[in-house]
Parts: C-alpha cells; sequence; structure tokens
C-alpha cells in the first residue's frame, strides 16, 4: 500500500512538472508569434516605403539625403533577423519617415498630391496596427514573465533555461516627454 502512495505521488509530481513545461512551451511560442505578427505588419509598412519616396522624390530635390537614409534604414531592417536590431532600425526609420512628412509641410503641392496623401493615410493605419501589436506582444510578454518568476513556475524556467523576456518600450527618451507649444 505504501509503495503504490509514493508511485502515486511521484506520477502526480511528474506530471505537475510537465504541465508547467508544457505551460512554459506555450506561453514562448504566444511571445513568438505575437512578435511575428509586429514583424509582418513591419514588413507591409517597409513595402509601402518606396511607394511614398517615389511619390515625393520629385518634389523634394534638396531633401535627397534624408531619402537615401530612409532607403538605407528600410534595406537594413529588411535585411536583419535579429529582432531587437529590426526594431531598433524600424524605430530610427519611423523618425527618417515623420522628417519627410514634415518636410513636406513646406512642399504644398506635395501635400495636395493624392498618391501622397494616401500613402500617409495607410502609414497612419500600420502605425496603429503596429501599436496594437506591441500592445498585445507586451501583453503576453507579462503572462510569460509572470510564469517564469512566480513559484514553482521558477524552479522549472531556471532549470529548462525560460529566461525573462523584454518589454516593447519607446527607444528615445524625448518621445516620453510632452511636445512644447508655443504661440
Amino acid at each position: 500500500m505504501t509503495t503504490i502512495i509514493i508511485t502515486v505521488s511521484f506520477l502526480l509530481i511528474i506530471i505537475f512538472f510537465i504541465v508547467l513545461y508544457n505551460g512554459f512551451v506555450s506561453k514562448r511560442n504566444r511571445v513568438e508569434e505575437a512578435f511575428s505578427g509586429i514583424d509582418i505588419i513591419l514588413k507591409k509598412r517597409f513595402d509601402l516605403i518606396p511607394n511614398l519616396l517615389e511619390t515625393v522624390k520629385g518634389y523634394m530635390e534638396h531633401e535627397k539625403e534624408t531619402l537615401r537614409s530612409i532607403v538605407n534604414l528600410r534595406n537594413q531592417a529588411l535585411n536583419t533577423n535579429n529582432s531587437d536590431e529590426k526594431l531598433k532600425l524600424n524605430q530610427r526609420l519611423n523618425n527618417a519617415v515623420g522628417s519627410v512628412f514634415a518636410l513636406a509641410e513646406n512642399y504644398p503641392d506635395l501635400k495636395a498630391n493624392t498618391n501622397f496623401l494616401d500613402l500617409q493615410s495607410d502609414l497612419g493605419e500600420i502605425e496603429t496596427e503596429i501599436e496594437r501589436s506591441k500592445r498585445y506582444y507586451n501583453g503576453t510578454v507579462r503572462e510569460y514573465n509572470i510564469a517564469v518568476e512566480s513559484f514553482p513556475g521558477n524552479l522549472i524556467a531556471g532549470i529548462f533555461g525560460f529566461p525573462k523576456k523584454d518589454y516593447l518600450e519607446l527607444e528615445e527618451q524625448n518621445q516620453r516627454e510632452l511636445p512644447k507649444v508655443q504661440f
């Protein structure tokens, strides 16, 4: 009778650890799937950028260096497989594309161009999708990190190498500050 109780207890402990381990695998895969969603949206954005550049190229002869910089950043972001590097390049690309829209203020004909307005609208929608995807990613990271840090999951996470994941945050401190408005 004692042997049966010990065997059943041992099997229950093994099953418990298997369930915990499989939970970590599931949560890690959700985090990776969430990042994949961001990556797909970034690809859509990267595909729109050449159209934007073609539209503004004729108007912005004096801004060739800015346009060249955007092309280089886009190509680097497309060619990297490192997710952290891709996010950093995307942030720099986002700032560069924003500068094109700011420069467009100096070109009234460009601001009235239908293609430019459509591309600006499309990029705005993609930015909204990116923000939603980042929120989803951060939510999956939160669930994963809770499991990694909570007892007894932290024991399994340590044994089987499930490290804590980083949240996606604003890259630059100045993006956290409110813009100054002067009249």
